[in-house]
């Protein structure tokens, strides 16, 4: 028996968003392994799915002053879709900064952190899915597997951070490699922000 009430345009919405950013964030993987010389098709690619996001989460915030009776509360409603976006946003941010730079080929921490994003946004997916089918478990423990990239994510900010002051480097790159690598990890940080409301809506509707 489902606890929630019906209304499958929500978690359609929401399903919309997470779906987006994975597919953005496997574009900014590509991004990161990809030469300058094919980076601009894949950033564009990026800042195309920013906007289908922003559009999404726009009909969100629209349809929650028409509907009258909504499956979850309408700040929670609210609060996920915008942490879900945000998660977009800076995956832009990220691939925006990259091209801007011009800083020649990515260091292997900034793949790795790419890598664990990717990840990242596939648990929430799954946490999101999962939510709309009103398996509150499944939410929980995709959202126990957010909060571990996120710290998995965390080693390696720290780790290849210092790297880059390794030897005698070029300032200029390491100050350009360093606001990529504070983008990527703040996108984590917004991921397990989206966790944490998934795990807050399941719990409160268990």
């Amino acid at each position: 028996m489902r606890l929630l009430p019906r209304d499958e345009k929500f978690f359609d919405l929401f399903t919309s968003v997470a779906a987006l950013s994975v597919e953005a964030a496997k574009l900014q993987l590509d991004l990161l392994r990809a030469d300058m010389a094919r980076r601009g098709p894949i950033v564009d690619a990026i800042k195309r799915l920013e906007h289908a996001a922003d559009q999404v989460t726009h009909e969100v915030v629209t349809r929650l002053d028409r509907v009258f009776i909504t499956p979850l509360d309408r700040e929670d409603i609210h609060l996920l879709a915008s942490r879900l976006d945000d998660v977009v946003d800076l995956i832009d941010g990220t691939a925006h900064r990259v091209q801007m730079y011009q800083a020649g080929e990515a260091p292997q921490g900034a793949v790795l952190l790419g890598d664990v994003v990717f990840r990242g946004t596939q648990e929430l997916l799954v946490a999101v899915q999962s939510l709309e089918k009103n398996k509150d478990q499944s939410v929980l423990e995709a959202c126990a597997r957010v909060k571990r990239l996120e710290e998995e994510g965390d080693s390696l900010y720290h780790e290849w951070v210092a790297r880059l002051f390794d030897g005698t480097p070029d300032p200029l790159l390491v100050i350009k490699w360093k606001e990529i690598y504070d983008t990527l990890e703040k996108t984590l940080d917004h991921m397990e922000d989206a966790g944490n409301v998934l795990e807050s809506i399941s719990i409160k509707h268990a």
